[in-house]
């Protein structure tokens, strides 16, 4: 019987390790014939050494995806297709590839070819060297434009000053996890996830890879501005509890203003004697100011109770329609 080693999952010279591949697809019918290509050149490389599956996972596409992922495993032993029953979105439909996925490490890549095939082997010799999580960390972003770049440089600023210590500026979702790595991760139940955020907080031993990141090869993105915004959210929310805080650090704020304000009229009617009108502008600058405090305030605990309505109802993750290609091990079930 194969031994696997505790820690990274890497197993012993008896057998060779499976590397797999895990790829969510969301109408990309244009890009998947250059993909095809290149995940099989990754395939040649590696199938010198290991065993290779890959798990494509269609995110409910409108458009030929599914058609070109059955015909890819129909052609292929070594390629699994799962179609979702509907659009649950990127973490979701990469949730689903990573409990099919069996491999002894596992890496998770796009279908656009933004993230280079390519790189894998330089990741899969870093697992080897001994890291369980190995990120793909980006030098450059070719094709994306000035406000894009800012707002991700922003965002992990923010996350960052916020408590998301762990979280790998400049790393995506493409990276390495070896097996113990993933059951750990997997172990998560959050609904709301934000799969950058939980590889950090399981800690393990990690490497970094540098890369340059290309544009999209066909199609259109994915992420447009309100998905990006809603992701932050998201990561924000899953990661922090810091802003639960800001209604006090408001609170706080506004007494020691109202304070100082206070004090100045004193100061101004025994001192100076100056009489005073209580007048409308101050009135009506009171009133808007905490107004619009208490919405903020009300919106901050509406995103975390949100959450937890969404995590206590324990839907699951996703819905499988339909499988192509070798059966897994155990069939997953979205939870």
């Amino acid at each position: 019987m194969d031994t696997v080693l505790p820690r990274t999952g890497r197993p012993e010279s008896a057998r060779a390790a499976t590397i797999s591949l895990v790829v969510p697809c969301y109408n990309e019918d244009d890009a998947f014939p250059y993909f095809r290509a290149a995940v099989g050149d990754l395939h040649a490389v590696l199938a010198a050494r290991y065993a290779v599956e890959l798990v494509l996972v269609d995110d409910g596409s409108r458009d030929g995806t599914w058609g070109q992922i059955q015909r890819f495993a129909a052609d292929c032993p070594w390629v699994r297709g799962v179609a979702l029953s509907r659009n649950f979105g990127h973490q979701a439909a990469l949730t689903c590839g990573l409990q099919f996925a069996t491999g002894d490490a596992v890496v998770s890549l796009d279908a656009d070819l933004q993230d280079p095939p390519a790189v894998v082997a330089e990741m899969v010799a870093a697992w080897q060297a001994g890291a369980d999580v190995v990120y793909a960390v980006r030098r450059s972003r070719a094709g994306e434009s000035r406000f894009k770049r800012w707002t991700a440089a922003l965002f992990y600023r923010v996350a960052r000053q916020l408590g998301a210590d762990d979280l790998r500026a400049d790393a995506g979702d493409f990276r390495l996890m070896s097996r113990a790595s993933l059951d750990a991760l997997l172990s998560m139940p959050e609904k709301h996830r934000f799969i950058r955020g939980m590889v950090g907080w399981i800690g393990f031993r990690t490497a970094e890879i540098h890369y340059d990141r290309r544009a999209r090869v066909a199609g259109t993105t994915k992420y447009p501005l309100h998905k990006m915004l809603r992701l932050a959210a998201d990561a924000i929310v899953s990661c922090s509890t810091v802003p639960l805080r800001f209604p006090y650090y408001f609170a706080v704020s506004l007494s020691a203003c109202c304070m100082g304000y206070m004090l100045s009229l004193v100061v101004q009617h025994y001192v100076n004697g100056e009489e005073f009108v209580r007048g409308w502008t101050s009135l009506m600058v009171a009133i808007i100011t905490f107004g619009c405090l208490t919405l903020c305030c009300l919106g901050i605990l509406g995103e975390y109770i949100g959450r937890i309505y969404e995590q206590v109802k324990d839907r699951p993750l996703y819905l499988v329609r339909d499988t192509v290609g070798p059966p897994p091990a155990a069939e997953s079930t979205g939870r």
